[in-house]
């Protein structure tokens, strides 16, 4: 009796010992955990800068002069100008994007920058090979914003985009004219006018809260009409339409 007990004993504790070592050579392995996703929904804000530039048309018509019968064909006398404006631009911007359906994303952004894209013109006059004359004209954008929506299509952190809406600035078109003796007249005008643009993008987030993207606008502010006072007898009247191409950097909440 006494050696049936201590033969199931023994075959207890082997089964223990076996069971154990087994369980000690088996290793842990966690679920694996699936990739975050990236998420476009929430405000954001962000610097920016880029180049732009176009052509800058000008139209000058001389006033009608009260002049007499004989001499009424020299009055209304005009010319027309077609400069390259080209210039930098920097500045800041705050949004917001809505992610749905599940790849869509719709938002708004405003944005504005100080710019330093100017076209201008000069011409300079001699007689008998001497000085005697200049004239300049200069149409420049001060500083220019937009007010758009957006619409883009995202692959996890990429998205493209298409945006358009309007588009407002401060425009300023001035002359001079320097004569022989050093005499000098100008005129100058500014204004703050209103338009639209169109464009298109492309977004990366680097990080969940940080997005870098580049971006093309058309950006149309119409024209600026200036009288030219003592420098013409006439106003001028300059199409302010122009390309522009920024990347920026975003910080989304």
């Amino acid at each position: 009796m006494k050696f049936l007990l201590h033969t199931a004993t023994f075959t207890s504790v082997l089964a223990l010992s076996v069971v154990g070592a087994q369980a000690a050579d088996l290793t842990y392995e966690p679920a694996p955990v699936a990739p975050e996703v990236f998420n476009w929904t929430g405000f954001y804000i962000g610097v920016h800068g880029g180049i732009g530039g176009g052509d800058f048309d000008t139209q000058f018509r001389e006033y009608e002069r009260p002049l007499p019968q004989f001499a009424r064909a020299l009055s209304g006398f005009g010319y027309d100008l077609s400069d390259n404006a080209f210039g930098a631009f920097g500045g800041a911007q705050v949004g917001y994007n809505y992610q749905f359906a599940p790849n869509w994303v719709v938002g708004a952004e405003a944005d504005i920058a100080a710019s330093g894209i100017k076209a201008e013109h000069s011409e300079t006059y001699t007689w008998n090979g001497e000085f005697d004359g200049s004239d300049s004209i200069e149409a420049k954008i001060d500083w220019f914003g937009t007010l758009r929506g957006r619409l883009g299509y995202a692959w996890d952190n990429l998205m493209v985009y298409g945006t358009g809406g309007a588009a407002y600035g401060k425009v300023k078109l001035s002359g001079t004219s320097v004569e022989w003796d050093g005499y000098t007249e100008s005129f100058s005008e500014s204004e703050t006018k209103w338009g639209w643009t169109i464009g298109a993008g492309v977004e990366y987030g680097i990080t969940k809260n940080i997005t870098l993207k580049t971006e093309y606008l058309y950006v149309d502010l119409g024209s600026i009409t200036a009288d030219g006072g003592d420098y013409a007898y006439g106003q001028f009247e300059t199409d302010t339409a122009f390309h522009t191409l920024k990347a920026g950097l975003n910080y989304k909440f």
